[in-house]
């Protein structure tokens, strides 16, 4: 398998093939937690560093796991990140930590990550895996911060809120509230709500997609007329 180059690693991960918007992997923590900014940039850490520590340690030791083992191995080196993940929380940011729950534990199922342990890290030197284990995980708390920002603003007029869980006190006043009197919309704060915030991102997404897409056809005429052009008026 060839190795793809950097700009392709960190093309797909933030964009081509971003794990949330693309792959549509992970949703259960991604619609759960997701209420307001703190949370989402707190799991979405957490998956980063899982990311990026499993898919390195996965690349080191591809060549020395055979297949009847290599899931169950995958699975517990994931484990082992999380767990690292999951006590780091409990030590420096404990009341994000009981905020976020069992959804801490259960970056072990996350889909994303196997995938990523699978599909890339497995296939492709230490180098390569970690720098998209970097990128998947960066596409991944983008789109985090992205819904937990558009449910905190929606659902309840405010924005940062409780940013000293994770940042400590220097983070108290953070929080903005652009109209005092907000009443709050209970249906983007619940679950439901996560859904069709994550619809509208992937409908932006396509959106931009099909436009850019749309643009190269059209210019794509006009570069080749150019070039046949210069060809004839050099050949001439």
């Amino acid at each position: 398998m060839a190795t793809k180059s950097s700009a392709e690693i960190v093309r797909d991960g933030l964009w081509t093939n971003n794990p949330a918007l693309v792959q549509v992997l992970g949703l259960c923590p991604l619609l759960a937690v997701t209420s307001t900014v703190v949370n989402a940039i707190g799991l979405g850490l957490a998956t980063l560093m899982v990311l990026m520590g499993s898919n390195l340690a996965v690349s080191l030791i591809r060549n020395f796991v055979s297949e009847s083992v290599r899931l169950p191995a995958f699975v517990m080196i994931i484990a082992s990140f999380v767990t690292c993940a999951e006590l780091l929380m409990q030590a420096y940011t404990y009341e994000l930590y009981q905020i976020l729950g069992i959804f801490i534990p259960l970056i072990v199922t996350n889909c994303a990550i196997l995938g990523r342990a699978d599909a890339f890290a497995s296939k492709n030197p230490p180098l390569p895996a970690l720098l998209d284990g970097v990128m998947m995980g960066i596409g991944f708390l983008i789109v985090l911060i992205a819904l937990g920002a558009m449910r905190e603003l929606v659902g309840q007029g405010t924005l940062f809120t409780d940013m000293d869980l994770l940042l400590g006190p220097m983070a108290a006043d953070w929080g903005i509230r652009p109209l005092e009197q907000y009443p709050d919309v209970l249906f983007m704060v619940l679950p439901p709500g996560a859904f069709v915030g994550l619809g509208l991102l992937i409908a932006l997404k396509n959106g931009i997609d099909n436009h850019l897409k749309a643009h190269r056809k059209a210019v794509e005429p006009i570069v080749a007329g150019s070039k046949r052009v210069r060809v004839t008026g050099h050949v001439s």
